[in-house]
């Protein structure tokens, strides 16, 4: 396609203020009747599908280029520590309580503490996607991990070790969106969205963050597509930390709530093991968190698996997926929750 051809911008990064996609646009000479800026970190890719849906069902543009990127240098990284929120900077930073690692030590550590869940099955977790990453060209990590590098990993903030935590890079994904006719005339490769949901603060009382508000619209997420979490070939699931995918495990039903760790112990969650493929281009645990772009990293990789070019290895007839996103981290949980269901154009 032509760039011409495009007449909606959606953008996602934590480093491009204080342009935005306005802005972008003039920098590229795009003439555009639609543009949103969206940051619900990683679940803006999810919220930027989802936005640009409506904006073409409302005849306010045909094609809409949703894309996230972000390049961090060190300062840079550190800058976006210090100023996330508000909250952030004047209840967080100033003791010493930089960035996500503390907020994910304390909720991983009150998971533990109440379903039980021990330090080696968030290692398969880890572990698992590793193997689906040494076949992605573009990961951070490719090498094979196991459970003893896993378990002897330099502590980051206990429970929390080394290969817990999501590293940051620099990078970019994206992907468009438009109407299945217009995508049939220009002959490309595309997949269907069947449904999509967000919320945001879906459980303010919750004194530790135990679940992150999937559960909330994961009913109507199924009747919409009016398949169920059985349905799907493989799930993508927002990693920044693996507590957060059984989180996201649980709340999209593919498990009782506390069981994650249960069913990561039953399931395997490589590409070609038989389970339920999970993060199959390694995830960000494996692959790197580009900023929001890390958001963006599952739904574009379902793309791949659903049109038969991923950037791994190919789960066996893949018709079905589930993406989750996760996002804007605030002291001590994350308040932006989403998820779609995609399916094979052909199936």
């Amino acid at each position: 396609m032509r760039k011409d051809q495009i007449d909606g911008l959606a953008i996602s990064s934590l480093g491009l203020g204080p342009d935005g996609s306005a802005f972008l646009a003039a920098h590229f000479g795009l003439s555009l009747s639609w543009v949103e800026d969206v940051c619900l970190g990683g679940a803006s890719a999810i919220a930027a599908l989802r936005r640009a849906i409506s904006a073409i069902q409302s005849g306010h543009a045909e094609t809409v280029a949703c894309i996230a990127g972000d390049g961090f240098s060190k300062e840079q990284f550190q800058k976006n520590i210090a100023e996330f929120s508000s909250r952030t900077a004047r209840s967080i930073y100033p003791y010493g309580g930089a960035g996500p690692n503390l907020v994910f030590a304390m909720i991983t550590r009150a998971y533990m503490e109440q379903y039980g869940a021990q330090r080696e099955d968030f290692g398969r977790v880890c572990i698992a996607q590793r193997e689906n990453a040494s076949f992605n060209p573009h990961a951070l990590f490719q090498k094979p991990l196991t459970m003893e590098e896993y378990l002897h990993a330099r502590p980051v903030a206990e429970p929390l070790h080394l290969y817990d935590c999501v590293p940051p890079c620099a990078g970019a994904e994206g992907f468009l969106v438009t109407t299945t006719e217009r995508a049939r005339a220009l002959n490309v490769p595309y997949v269907e969205v069947l449904a999509s949901e967000e919320n945001c603060n879906a459980l303010p009382d919750e004194s530790v963050q135990l679940h992150g508000g999937w559960d909330a619209f994961r009913d109507r997420l199924y009747e919409r597509a009016a398949v169920g979490p059985r349905d799907m070939d493989f799930v993508q699931t927002y990693d920044d930390y693996p507590v957060m995918t059984f989180q996201q495990l649980e709340g999209l039903g593919f498990c009782d709530t506390g069981s994650g760790f249960e069913f990561v112990r039953k399931h395997s969650l490589t590409c070609t093991g038989g389970g339920l493929p999970m993060n199959t281009c390694g995830g960000q645990l494996s692959a790197g968190q580009a900023g929001f772009a890390g958001g963006f990293l599952g739904v574009v990789e379902s793309i791949r698996q659903l049109i038969g070019c991923p950037l791994g290895r190919q789960v066996p007839r893949a018709r079905l997926g589930l993406v989750s996103g996760f996002g804007m981290v605030d002291y001590d949980r994350g308040l932006c929750s989403a998820a779609a269901i995609l399916r094979r154009a052909d199936s």
